[in-house]
């Protein structure tokens, strides 16, 4: 049995505790967030206690920690956990300084303790799916990836200025999951992005719209649309085109039921919002980690993972800028 300290309290962390709870190889034992409050009726609910993040990490009883903290602290918890002996599971992206990321890279590596970053939708049983056939050699050779990644509606301006960016912030799950599909890194990357959703995203400096391309060194590409506002729900497709077929992995929708008349046909929705799309993506993400720890193998995303994604993303933000091509 595990004993799991989780760092961060707000509405990702609520959504980790379930996992944690879920698992019968996982206990939570404690619960931090700057908010005293959140931590507190947190841990109420699993029968944890609220402490200082310092105090989990020190905790030589608290195997690991599960860090759903703000993204500027990723960076030190990881190296205070590690330091300290835990392993570590850390929601995206590593830091929003690409330079500060790989100092951690470098601190953790020395530290020897395993790190996992939370790519939660190289989970998603339907993206599962579509790897292993193309794994297996379904298709042939991949040649041309497009993945569809649309928000139902745009988060607050307050919550964009601290983001990081929409490259960094949203599309860096796509980076991760196109790098991941392929088993490599792009060597260069184009990337277009307007403000056309909230002129006020716009005047914060950020994107809500934007293509990016991937240019990989065998010449295959990866298209990756991104929207903020998607009205009919959560959108998430990935299409795989490749030498001897096509792979597609489609929306979840709200419901199965399609209804044909002479009129047509209709169907459900998507679902709406990320937490009920992944739900499930989350949980084997936590199944996976513990099976990783207890039986010493190779985690599934590293920390490596998450620095290389996060290298794709600074390429393609210093790309929508300038209008150039940038190479990794």
């Amino acid at each position: 049995m595990l004993n799991i300290g989780l760092l961060g309290a707000g509405r990702i962390g609520n959504v980790h505790a379930k996992s944690i709870t879920a698992n019968a190889h996982s206990r939570l034992v404690a619960v931090s967030d700057v908010n005293e409050p959140a931590a507190q009726t947190l841990a109420q609910v699993y029968g944890a206690q609220a402490r200082s993040s310092q105090d989990i990490i020190a905790d030589p009883s608290i195997d690991a920690v599960l860090i759903a903290t703000s993204t500027d602290t990723h960076s030190d918890l990881i190296e205070a956990a590690t330091a300290a002996g835990k392993a570590v599971l850390c929601e995206k992206p590593v830091d929003l300084s690409l330079a500060r990321a790989r100092a951690c890279q470098v601190a953790a590596a020395k530290n020897g303790r395993p790190v996992m970053i939370g790519f939660n939708r190289r989970f998603d049983p339907n993206f599962a799916a579509l790897k292993a056939q193309f794994d297996a050699g379904a298709i042939g050779k991949g040649e041309l990836l497009s993945i569809t990644s649309f928000d139902p509606s745009p988060p607050p301006v307050a919550y964009v200025k601290v983001s990081g960016g929409l490259f960094r912030d949203m599309a860096i799950h796509d980076f991760d999951m196109a790098c991941w599909l392929y088993g490599a890194t792009p060597q260069a990357v184009t990337a277009v992005g307007t403000s056309i959703v909230d002129p006020a995203i716009g005047a914060a400096g950020d994107v809500d719209t934007a293509v990016i391309t991937l240019h990989f060194a065998d010449g295959r590409l990866a298209v990756i649309k991104n929207s903020r506002r998607a009205v009919y729900g959560y959108d998430q497709r990935i299409e795989l085109l490749g030498a001897t077929g096509l792979l597609q992995a489609g929306n979840v929708l709200e419901n199965t039921l399609t209804k044909i008349t002479t009129d047509g046909a209709t169907s459900a929705k998507p679902e709406f919002f990320f937490l009920e799309r992944y739900m499930r993506a989350y949980e084997a993400e936590w199944n996976a980690f513990v099976n990783a720890i207890q039986n010493q193998t190779a985690l599934p995303v590293t920390l490596d993972d998450g620095v290389n994604a996060l290298a794709v993303a600074e390429a393609a933000t210093q790309s929508a800028k300038t209008g150039q091509t940038v190479a990794l």
